[in-house]
């Protein structure tokens, strides 16, 4: 390795540093505070199509070793409009998925500290609506037990502020009633898109 590629190869090293007071440390706390688009499968059902939503989620996170942390996930409700497949909007209904991961952290060290987590998810449905065709029936949405996985990044801005980003897949399937007559599986799976401020204590 000659001079000029070792001093690259340094400078590199040292942008992607901080200091230790920066890093993540057995026994912090991570609280992320932002807004969440959860996108769902487009194929939902032979009968309905659930479209997306957006709404603000928070996280908090506890580092039980330097790499090693848990988080829970809890929102404001998200609220998803209802279509027959190919035709007009029906309904609507909310949801909140609190869902609690078993979180790695690569670079603990690092300006840039990814991660990746998987754990368990569960999702209650309330007020569900119907209208327009179908107005006067009613829709009732199981609750739904899943696994979760997820992939995210903070960028520390300094000891205490940090910026996030994270990417979720969320296994969620519902039975769906009218009228107490079976609709079928509801399969919505979403990818969940989130940018969240991140405070570290």
């Amino acid at each position: 390795m000659n001079i000029k590629t070792a001093l690259c190869a340094a400078a590199l090293l040292g942008a992607a540093s901080v200091n230790t007071s920066m890093a993540m440390d057995q026994g912090d706390w991570l609280v992320r505070l932002g807004a969440s688009s959860v996108q769902p499968k487009s194929n939902n059902s032979p009968v309905v199509s659930v479209d997306s939503a957006t709404s603000a989620t928070i996280n908090f996170s506890y580092m039980m070793t330097d790499n090693w942390a848990v988080e829970l996930l809890a929102a404001y409700p998200f609220e998803h409009d209802i279509s027959l497949v190919g035709g007009p909007k029906v309904g609507s209904t909310e949801h909140l998925p609190p869902t609690v991961s078993l979180q790695y952290h690569f670079l603990p060290d690092s300006t840039f500290q990814p991660y990746l987590g998987a754990g368990i998810n569960y999702t209650t449905f309330f007020s569900e609506k119907l209208y327009g065709q179908l107005e006067g029936a009613s829709l009732d949405l199981s609750d739904s037990w899943g696994w979760a996985a997820e992939a995210g990044i903070d960028f520390m801005l300094n000891e205490t502020w940090f910026l996030n980003l994270n990417v979720r897949y969320i296994d969620i399937e519902t039975d769906a009633k009218v009228n107490g007559d079976p609709l079928g599986q509801v399969a919505i799976d979403p990818w969940v898109y989130g940018g969240h401020v991140g405070l570290r204590f």
